[in-house]
C-alpha cells in the first residue's frame, strides 16, 4: 500500500495539485462517535503549520488512489510522514496531540478542514464563519464562539471553493453571493468580497443524519402530542398545508416531520434552491434551481420547476420555500387535484402569511383582482402551522389554523390550536402551554370517512395539551 501511496515523481504544476484535492469530499468518511462539540485546541493548534504540512504532504502521496483506501489506512500511512515532520520542524508533540493533528490533516486533505468536527457534532445546529480568524456555532439556540480559526482568507477561501465546487456552483468577485449544500444536505450560503467587507462570512445551517420525526418534537415540547396526531392525520388525508415561521424557526424541520404521513404509494415532487428535505417515501423526484451562468443566461427559477413538476404527474407538489411568483402556480396545483401539497413561508402570524401569499401572486402579473386572488388561496390552503423561535432559544408550534373560505373579500381564518405565554422562569426559560381554542376543524368528518379518527377530547380548550 505504501508504494502506491507516495508519489513515483514532484507534480509538474503545485497549484493544479491542490485542485485535485479539492474534489476529494466524497472519500472522507463519517465519524462513528462524534462526543466532542468542538476540536480540543487547548494546547497548541498548529495552524499555520497544518497548512504548510498539507501542501507538503501533496508532494509525497500519490492522490489518484486516495479513492481506494479508508480513512484508517490513509491515517496510518500519513503518520509516519506526518512524525517526520514534526520532529524536523521541532513541534513539542505528545502522541494524543499527534494523533489530532493527523486528523486535521485528514481533515484538510479530505475534508473541510477546521470545521470538519464541528460538522461532525450533532448538537450543532448552526456553523457561523465571520472571517477566517472568527467561528460561532448555534447549540440548542443558544449562540457561542469557538476556538476554531482558519490560517487567512485564502485558506477559508479554498474551503469555501471545495464547497460550492461539489454542487457545480461558484463563488468569485463577479458572483460574491452562493447558496449551495454539504452531501449530507446541509445548507450553506457564503458571501465573499466585495459585499463582505471584512472577508469570506460562510453560514452553515446543519440538518440531522436522522431527520426530526413528530415524535421527537413532542418530546422536545415544540409541540403538544395532541396537535401532533391533528397534524399528522391532517397530511395523511391530503390537507394542503403552509408551514410559516421566521428565520431559524424549524419550517423545514418540520416539513420533514410532516412528510413521513404521506402515504407510500404516492408520486412525490419536491422543489428547492438548494435541495435539504430529507423525504423518506421510496418514489421522490427532487428538483433545485439553477443560478445563471456568468454570462447571465442559462437560470432557472422555482416558478420553472412548478410549472414543469405538474407535468410529472406528481399526487403531490412539495415546494422548500415561496417567495415569489411560484406561489401563483402552487395556488394552482394545490386547486387542480394535488391536495395535500405542502410549503413553507417567512412569516410571523397566520394571517402576515395570507398576505404574504397574496403579495407573490401579485408579483405573477396575472391580471387577476385581489378578491380573486384571496378567492384562489382560500379554496387551495386549508391549514397554516405557525412556528416560532423564542428568546430563550427553543423552537414551538405558537398556532394552528384552519382557512374556512371567504367572507365578503375577507379570508377567514379560525385558529384550532395555540401556544400561550405565562411568563419567565428564574433560568430565562420561556413558561407556557399549548392549549385547543374549542374550535373543531371543519376537515375532521373527511377525515373520519377516510378512518383516520382523532380523540375529540384533544379540542377540549378546558384541557392543558400535553
Amino acid at each position: 500500500m505504501a508504494g502506491r501511496f507516495f508519489r513515483t515523481s514532484a507534480p509538474e504544476n503545485e497549484n493544479k495539485t491542490e485542485a485535485t484535492v479539492l474534489n476529494l469530499d466524497a472519500f472522507k468518511a463519517e465519524p462513528e462517535n462524534t462526543k466532542h462539540a468542538e476540536p480540543a485546541h487547548d494546547g497548541p493548534d498548529f495552524v499555520s503549520e497544518r497548512v504548510a504540512l498539507h501542501r507538503y504532504l501533496l508532494d509525497k502521496i500519490n492522490l489518484s488512489i486516495l479513492d481506494t483506501m479508508e480513512e484508517d489506512e490513509i491515517h496510518a500511512e500519513l503518520r509516519p510522514l506526518v512524525r517526520a515532520y514534526a520532529k524536523e520542524h521541532n513541534f513539542p508533540l505528545n502522541s494524543a496531540e499527534l494523533d489530532s493533528l493527523i486528523s486535521d490533516i485528514g481533515d484538510e486533505m479530505l475534508g473541510l478542514g477546521p470545521i470538519e468536527p464541528l460538522l461532525a457534532d450533532d448538537t450543532i445546529s448552526d456553523i457561523l464563519i465571520v472571517g477566517a480568524g472568527t467561528v460561532f456555532i448555534e447549540r440548542r439556540g443558544v449562540i457561542e464562539r469557538t476556538k476554531v480559526r482558519f490560517k487567512d482568507e485564502a485558506h477559508l477561501m479554498r474551503i469555501v471553493n471545495k464547497i460550492v465546487a461539489a454542487v457545480g456552483r461558484r463563488v468569485d468577485e463577479s458572483s460574491p453571493l452562493v447558496d449551495a449544500r454539504l452531501q449530507d444536505g446541509s445548507r450553506v450560503n457564503v458571501a465573499i468580497r466585495p459585499v463582505a467587507v471584512d472577508g469570506p462570512q460562510v453560514s452553515i445551517r446543519k440538518f440531522s443524519k436522522r431527520p426530526y420525526s413528530l415524535k421527537k418534537l413532542v418530546d422536545a415540547k415544540a409541540l403538544a402530542k395532541g396537535m401532533a396526531e391533528l397534524l399528522a392525520a391532517a397530511v395523511e388525508s391530503k390537507v394542503s398545508a403552509i408551514v410559516s415561521g421566521g428565520t431559524g424557526s424549524g419550517k423545514t424541520t418540520m416539513l420533514n416531520a410532516l412528510s413521513a404521513y404521506i402515504p407510500h404509494e404516492e408520486r412525490l415532487v419536491t422543489i428547492e434552491d438548494a435541495a435539504e428535505l430529507q423525504l423518506q417515501q421510496p418514489h421522490v423526484v427532487r428538483l433545485e434551481t439553477r443560478p445563471p451562468t456568468v454570462d447571465g443566461r442559462n437560470e432557472i427559477v422555482q416558478r420553472d420547476l412548478v410549472k414543469n413538476a405538474l407535468r410529472m404527474r406528481p399526487d403531490r407538489v412539495i415546494i422548500g420555500e415561496v417567495r415569489g411568483q411560484e406561489a401563483f402556480d402552487m395556488l394552482q396545483a394545490m386547486n387542480t387535484g394535488h391536495e395535500g401539497s405542502m410549503s413553507t413561508i417567512h412569516a410571523n402570524n397566520p394571517r402576515d402569511a395570507l398576505s404574504r401569499i397574496e403579495q407573490m401572486v401579485g408579483m405573477a402579473g396575472m391580471p387577476m383582482s385581489q378578491s380573486a386572488i384571496r378567492s384562489q388561496i382560500s379554496s387551495a390552503v386549508q391549514l397554516i402551522i405557525q412556528l416560532q423561535r423564542m428568546r430563550d432559544g427553543t423552537r414551538r408550534v405558537t398556532s394552528i389554523s384552519e382557512i374556512t373560505g371567504m367572507e365578503g373579500d375577507v379570508i377567514q381564518l379560525q385558529e384550532i390550536m395555540k401556544f400561550k405565554r405565562l411568563g419567565v422562569d428564574d433560568h430565562g426559560n420561556i413558561l407556557g402551554e399549548f392549549r385547543a381554542t374549542g374550535i373543531r376543524p371543519t376537515f375532521l368528518d373527511d377525515m373520519e370517512t377516510m378512518g383516520l379518527h382523532l380523540d375529540r377530547s384533544i379540542f377540549d380548550p378546558s384541557k392543558v395539551l400535553e
